[in-house]
């Protein structure tokens, strides 16, 4: 058994995962140790600046000695930081990277779109039922970027990642509180371009299952099913028609942030971005239902992810 630490670094949130790695091969099990999340918002402003703000880069060096302190606390062997969509746009990642190298000792991978979307595939695949050849599409749903990864029991088919996210998307239109209906429309033309552009690399109609991973689908999966409090364990492998899904992301994205503050399962560093992180899944699940002409109706939501992918790419 060896023991590992993952870190995932996005452009809104930084996670932890250590975990004990069981059996090897095709198969190799994670059982978690420390599962953290902070929101750091490191890509604060990048779409408009093209550079990390140096308040954010704080947050982040911050929650990172944090994270170095439990890596050493809990022994694990075996490190790796991969940092993703705000990073890969900043014009001062050089920065971030020696920052994150001075405080963990590893040296950060900015990974590319690609990588990251076969590092979400894997992290989701892990945990769900083998549906042999059948393709899943995983889409992770991100701060600035979302992934589309069609895979089946041999791996990843075709992949791609567009740069629509919960936090890039409410920077660039969702303004007002709650938005204009005039910004709603701006920013579902970005989305839908968003779709096409990946529909091109990733043949979307031959989705059987869509399996929706990272904090705004969970989220919004907490809101559909109106839980009381967060809870991953309801969270995880909650399957839900598209109408419902659909319900409560145009719910959360005409809410006003008072409005989303006072929700049980809302964590505080989402409340500003969760209306376009509804928008996104709201428009990703319907074009699954017109490009698979009515056969996709219901999604999936995963706890399990790229961090999980993380994990077992260094086991």
């Amino acid at each position: 058994m060896t023991r590992v630490a993952a870190i995932d670094c996005g452009t809104n949130s930084i996670r932890l995962l250590i975990a004990d790695v069981a059996g090897n091969g095709s198969s190799p099990k994670l059982t978690d140790v420390v599962r953290e999340m902070r929101v750091v918002r490191l890509g604060q402003g990048v779409d408009a600046t093209g550079e990390l703000a140096q308040e954010a880069l704080d947050r982040t060096f911050a929650a990172t000695t944090d994270y170095a302190a439990l890596i050493r606390e809990h022994g694990a062997g075996k490190v790796r930081f991969v940092a993703t969509s705000a990073t890969r746009d900043a014009s001062n990642r050089k920065v971030f990277v020696d920052g994150i190298r001075e405080i963990l000792g590893v040296e950060p991978e900015v990974i590319t779109g690609d990588e990251e979307a076969a590092l979400s595939f894997a992290g989701a695949s892990s945990v769900l039922p083998s549906r042999g050849t059948d393709p899943v599409l995983v889409v992770d749903l991100g701060g600035g970027s979302t992934e589309f990864v069609l895979g089946d029991a041999n791996g990843v088919i075709a992949a791609k990642s567009v740069d629509v996210g919960c936090v890039r998307m409410t920077e660039r239109h969702l303004r007002n509180d709650p938005p204009s209906p005039e910004q709603v429309t701006a920013a579902e033309a970005d989305v839908d371009a968003a779709i096409s552009e990946a529909g091109l690399a990733v043949p979307l109609d031959r989705t059987t299952v869509v399996v929706g991973v990272a904090g705004s689908v969970t989220t919004i999966t907490a809101h559909a099913l109106r839980l009381p409090e967060y809870s991953p364990a309801a969270i995880h492998g909650a399957e839900l028609p598209l109408e419902a899904f659909g319900e409560a992301c145009t719910d959360l994205l005409g809410m006003t942030k008072a409005e989303r503050a006072g929700l049980p399962y809302m964590h505080p560093g989402r409340v500003d971005v969760i209306g376009a992180g509804g928008l996104v899944w709201r428009r990703v699940l319907e074009r699954l239902a017109e490009v698979t002409e009515g056969r996709i109706t219901s999604a999936v939501a995963s706890e399990h992810d790229i961090l999980d992918g993380i994990a077992l790419s260094i086991s």
